[in-house]
C-alpha cells in the first residue's frame, strides 16, 4: 500500500473527525435549549461518528506497516476490522437512540422550538457533502473501512431530515403533535440500523478471507498470462489484506524447464501482478505444463 494512498485516507477520517465534534456539540446544546429529542439523538449519533473516525484512522494507519515476525501477511487486517467496528458503532447507536425515542413517546413534554429547523438544515448540507467526499475517496482506494465512514456521514445526514420532518409536523400540528419529533427520532434509528447490518457483512466476510469478485481474479490471470513463458495458470486464490489482495497462484510452464528459470519466470510472474497497485503481494507456485 503506498503512502500517498494511506496519506489520503487518513486526511478523509481526520476531516470527518473535526467536522463530527463540531456537529455534537452545536446539535445536542441546540437540542436541548430547544427542546427537540431528534436533535439530541442526532447529536449523539454523531458523537459515535466521533469514535467510527478515530477507529477508521488507526485502522488505515496500522493497516499501513509492513509484515515482520509477529505478523507474516502484515497487518491489513486491521482496515477491515475498523470497517466492522465502525459497523457496530452504528448498531449500538440505532439501538440507544430508539429505546430513548419510545421513552420520549410514553412521556408527554413540550414541542421542540423553531430555530432547530435551521441548525438541522445545515447538519444535513455538511453531512451529505461530507458523505459524498469520503465515499469517492473509499471507491478510488478500495478502503471498507472509509466506505464504513463515509455510510456513517450519511446515515447522520438520514438522521437530520429525519429529525426536520418530525420537527416540522410538531411546529405545524401544535402540542398534539408533539410526539411527531420522537417518532422521526424513532425512525432514524431504524436507517441507522440498516446501515450498520449492510457495512457489517461485508466485513466480516473479508475476515473470514472470502473470495473476491471474479473480475479481480480475471485481471490476476490476465497479467499472469501476459508474461513470456507462462502457458496456463491453473488456480488463483486471493484474500483481501486492508486496500489490497494477497494473491497465490499455480502457474504453468515447460515441463523440460530448469529449475533456475522456472525460478526466474516465478518472479516475472509475481511483479506483473504487484504492478497492479491493487495486489499487495504474490505466491507463485510454478507447474509443469503438459500439452493435451
Amino acid at each position: 500500500m503506498s503512502r500517498g494512498v494511506v496519506e489520503r485516507a487518513a486526511r478523509s477520517a481526520i476531516t470527518g473527525l473535526f467536522v463530527n465534534v463540531a456537529l455534537v456539540v452545536v446539535k445536542i446544546g441546540a437540542g436541548l435549549l430547544g427542546n427537540s429529542y431528534a436533535l439530541v439523538a442526532d447529536g449523539v449519533e454523531s458523537a459515535t461518528d466521533v469514535f467510527s473516525s478515530i477507529i477508521v484512522w488507526r485502522g488505515i494507519t496500522i493497516s499501513a506497516r509492513s509484515a515482520d515476525e509477529d505478523f507474516h501477511f502484515g497487518y491489513g487486517k486491521a482496515e477491515t476490522v475498523a470497517a466492522a467496528a465502525v459497523s457496530v458503532l452504528l448498531l449500538g447507536a440505532a439501538l440507544g437512540i430508539a429505546v430513548q425515542a419510545i421513552r420520549e413517546i410514553i412521556r408527554p413534554h413540550e414541542g421542540p422550538a423553531a430555530f432547530t429547523l435551521v441548525v438541522l438544515v445545515c447538519v444535513i448540507v455538511i453531512k451529505e457533502s461530507l458523505f459524498r467526499r469520503v465515499r469517492t475517496v473509499s471507491g478510488e482506494i478500495a478502503s471498507r473501512a472509509l466506505e464504513s465512514d463515509a455510510w456513517h456521514h450519511r446515515s447522520d445526514a438520514i438522521t437530520s431530515g429525519a429529525a426536520f420532518a418530525g420537527i416540522s409536523l410538531a411546529l405545524i400540528g401544535g402540542p398534539a403533535w408533539a410526539p411527531a419529533d420522537d417518532w422521526a427520532a424513532l425512525l432514524a434509528s431504524g436507517i441507522i440500523a440498516f446501515n450498520g447490518f449492510r457495512l457489517l457483512r461485508p466485513a466480516v466476510l473479508d475476515l473470514m478471507d472470502r473470495a473476491p469478485e471474479p473480475q479481480i481474479l480475471e485481471r490476476v490471470r490476465s497479467a499472469a498470462c501476459a508474461v513470456e513463458g507462462v502457458r496456463d495458470v491453473e488456480k488463483i486464490q486471493a484474500r483481501r489484506a486492508g486496500m489490497g489482495y494477497l494473491i497465490a497462484i499455480h502457474v504453468q510452464a515447460d515441463a523440460a524447464l530448469p529449475l533456475r528459470d522456472a525460478h526466474i519466470l516465478g518472479g516475472r510472474v509475481r511483479s506483473a501482478i504487484r504492478a497492479d497497485p491493487q495486489f499487495l503481494d504474490a505466491l507463485v507456485h510454478m507447474e509443469p505444463w503438459e500439452s493435451q
